[in-house]
């Protein structure tokens, strides 16, 4: 009956034929389900299968690529159990256990589950490849650990490890980094505690712990970690410095590693960089039509300095690829000097920094200004000497395009005084600052719409904005009861103006600057905060975390 009835859905939406369905039946394997048959057979997707089966059964798909798991419920259930029944266990809340299923028609795994379990299933549905590869992911690191002969839970054990090249150790490493990847994690922090060591990692700005090990494992870790990287395992007294070049999961990923001694042991963080990453252009960033308008205008310059200010992870370095990926064309030169190569562009010449060889940024721009480039793009501007050289190369017929740390696209100009560049060479090379921060968005499956309060229009009024409707955070399985999933960007984009030169030439104050990018229609990071607020893409309490005047 059930095989039958999502046929004559499949059917009904011309998702498949009747001929289609009656192969399929016939050559359905052992065990096999009818949409894995339709599947395996290519007459549909596992999506498509998800979507009739949601209108059939009532029950919500959700993506476990995103999702953050609630790890003690992999207790409750067996991986043989998950592995049979095309499930997995999602979170408990109060007497409910939420799963995850391929088979929503399959009820009779809600009775077995709550006779194994004590609690009350509940389903969302998922693809069978999605609850495959979590299980493999999340019983993965229960079966290494046990090989280590620990668990979750325990305390201070001696540990042998082997001397194989795939001992458990190097499982559990290569479990922690694949993981990661897979949950597109910027940063993985590995801490030590007086009882514990945890795993944790940076999804969307926001640090979760993912995983609890025994401290007794750290040493080796750390060794296994600093043996990948090239750093002296013998000391831990003082912080190192590492890299790795690796691939996980189909993906080549640059990791940058640091360690830090503490008194409990040595702390690792490591930086995640897919290094083959798609390429975004302009219009993929987040910018509303009149800011994305400006910045093609600035970058359409011939020559002079497009710089990208921001602190730390707010996408300066996305947002300069996205430039280039606008200016890469065959009739242009264009040459980069990173530290590191984050992305790598089919097209441009791009020069990794080694200091160790006195290859820096500045010794880097002499040599690429004698290789006849058009276009210029320098990692950061670090120091006095790196910004003297990249002023030069725009006032001798260059697009230069660089990041800066500041708080703001007018602070730039005071950072480059700071750094004795001339004001008047900064009027006459500057082309336009774009400043930035990331700001989650709100979950498109579950954030609701509700009236703002008075403080909130008072806020608004403010900014001379009016709002009738907020969107709120709400939290779903979608987005792991967050409320939020993935991030966007706000941004501030100065444009030079004759008007602004002459400030600048004039040595004026912060205020008169901000005061005259302010009156040639600049919009502030609050500003365009507040508009994504008021289209429901973000919060308020997002924006004021990373922008308030």
């Amino acid at each position: 009956m059930a095989l039958q009835k999502i046929g004559e859905v499949l059917i009904s939406e011309s998702i498949i034929t009747k001929e289609q369905l009656n192969d399929a039946l016939k050559q359905k394997k052992t065990d096999e389900l009818l949409g894995e048959a339709l599947v395996r057979l290519k007459y549909t997707t596992e999506g498509q299968i998800l979507k009739a089966l949601e209108r059939i059964t009532k029950i919500r798909r959700i993506s476990l690529n995103k999702y953050i798991f609630d790890e003690s419920v992999f207790a409750m259930v067996s991986e043989d159990f998950c592995r049979r029944n095309r499930i997995i266990p999602l979170k408990k809340d109060g007497d409910i256990l939420f799963f995850a299923t391929a088979d929503p028609l399959n009820f009779s795994v809600f009775e077995e589950l709550r006779i194994i379990t004590g609690y009350r299933p509940r389903a969302f549905s998922a693809t069978f490849s999605e609850i495959e590869r979590e299980i493999e992911k999340f019983y993965g690191f229960t079966r290494t650990l046990e090989a280590l002969g620990v668990n979750a839970g325990a305390g201070n054990e001696v540990i042998q490890e082997s001397t194989q090249e795939q001992t458990p150790m190097v499982q559990l490493v290569n479990q922690i980094l694949g993981s990661a990847v897979f949950q597109h994690a910027s940063d993985i922090h590995i801490d030590p505690h007086d009882d514990k060591l945890l795993i944790r990692y940076r999804v969307d700005g926001v640090l979760d712990t993912v995983k609890e090990m025994p401290l007794s494992i750290l040493n080796q870790i750390v060794s296994r970690i600093k043996v990948m990287s090239g750093m002296d395992i013998t000391e831990t007294r003082i912080p190192q410095d590492g890299r790795i070049q690796t691939n996980i999961n189909n993906r080549n990923i640059d990791l940058r590693i640091s360690t830090l001694p503490t008194v409990r042991g040595e702390k690792i963080v490591m930086r995640i960089l897919d290094l083959s990453s798609n390429q975004k252009g302009i219009d993929t960033l987040g910018l509303q039509k009149d800011e994305e308008k400006k910045l093609r205008k600035m970058i359409a310059h011939p020559n002079g300095i497009i710089l990208v200010s921001g602190p730390t992870g707010s996408g300066k370095t996305t947002t300069l690829y996205a430039c280039l990926n606008e200016l890469n064309r065959p009739d242009v030169n264009i040459i980069t000097v990173e530290d590191p190569v984050e992305i790598r562009t089919e097209g441009v010449n791009q020069v990794q920094v080694n200091a160790k060889v006195d290859m820096t940024f500045a010794n880097a721009l002499r040599s690429i200004l004698r290789q006849d480039p058009n276009i210029i793009m320098i990692g950061e501007i670090r120091d006095v000497e790196t910004a003297q050289i990249a002023v030069r190369a725009s006032l001798t017929g260059h697009l230069v395009l660089s990041t800066i740390h500041t708080n703001d696209a007018v602070k730039t100009i005071t950072r480059l005084q700071d750094m004795n560049i001339e004001s008047f060479l900064i009027s006459s090379s500057l082309a336009g600052v774009v400043s930035q921060r990331l700001v989650r968005k709100l979950c498109e499956e579950c954030s609701i719409e509700d009236e703002p309060s008075i403080q909130e229009k008072d806020f608004f009024q403010k900014y001379d904005m009016k709002i009738d409707h907020i969107h709120r955070a709400k939290g779903c399985p979608s987005c792991n009861y967050k409320g939020y999933n993935g991030r966007v960007g706000i941004f501030e984009i100065l444009e030079m103006t004759d008007p602004l030169r002459l400030l600048i030439n004039e040595k004026k104050s912060v205020f008169d600057l901000e005061t005259q990018a302010k009156k040639q229609g600049m919009k502030t990071l609050i500003e365009s905060g507040l508009e994504k607020v008021s289209q429901g893409i973000t919060s308020l309490e997002e924006v004021l975390k990373v922008a308030y005047e």
